[in-house]
């Protein structure tokens, strides 16, 4: 599959990018279907059949032929599992590799919590340097933004995310797909110079208290405090 928009409340502003880019569908791109998921928060004014839904996503759709697109997009979706503690802040952490032979060009960025979320922070680690694609507070609208701009993505580069959480519940918290439960993504949208993006579209952890930045290989070495405060903070 593909995620080609993700869209959550409080949102009222649209979606738009430059047309030298955009995503391939149909034809040889592997992706045959176009598939609506929503996800409601309360129905409980459809009950009476008395209020209908009207929810939808509208796409600007070219042909496969055009000259107008030069570039293909994708979305890479970082995430984690885990659980937090009744009345303690947690670290929700995620990183992997990237091993394809690839330069990646992130454009947008979007985070997404339910109602423990502080600050979601992307980043690029290449040899050591920590590199932020974007950061947001999850509770405000959650759009797709512009991400910070001369970032790449290239082979043997780390691509991390961090959710920072507080709950305020008197019960621990899981990740999961309700609204009582929570979740740590960090979607960043990209563009290739030609036709070929990710093969790879997700990188997820099993979250706290299992996986840290602090224990991954990877990333131990050059997780600096400065990197570490700046990734749970939104100046």
């Amino acid at each position: 599959y593909v995620i080609i928009y993700a869209w959550a409340p409080r949102c009222s502003a649209s979606f738009s990018y430059q047309k030298v880019w955009g995503f391939k569908i149909g034809g040889d791109s592997g992706i045959k279907y176009l598939v609506l998921q929503v996800h409601y928060a309360d129905t409980t004014s459809f009950l009476d059949r008395r209020k209908t839904d009207m929810s939808g996503i509208v796409l600007s759709v070219l042909p496969g032929d055009t000259q107008l697109v030069k570039r293909r997009a994708g979305i890479y979706l970082l995430g984690t599992g885990g659980m937090i503690p009744s009345h303690k802040t947690e670290h929700f952490e995620t990183a992997c590799l990237i091993d394809e032979n690839l330069t990646l060009y992130p454009f947008a960025f979007r985070t997404h919590t339910h109602k423990l979320g502080k600050a979601v922070s992307g980043y690029v680690v290449r040899n050591g340097r920590w590199m932020n694609i974007g950061k947001h507070d999850p509770l405000q609208p959650q759009m797709f933004y512009p991400a910070n701009k001369g970032i790449k993505v290239t082979k043997g580069d780390i691509l991390a995310a961090r959710c920072t959480m507080y709950n305020f519940r008197n019960r621990p918290t899981y990740v999961g797909s309700t609204g009582n439960d929570e979740m740590c993504n960090f979607y960043m949208m990209y563009y290739v110079d030609g036709d070929r993006i990710l093969d790879k579209k997700d990188c997820f952890s099993y979250g706290p208290p299992v996986y840290y930045w602090g224990r991954d290989p990877l990333l131990a070495d050059s997780l600096t405090t400065q990197i570490d405060r700046d990734a749970s903070t939104l100046n």
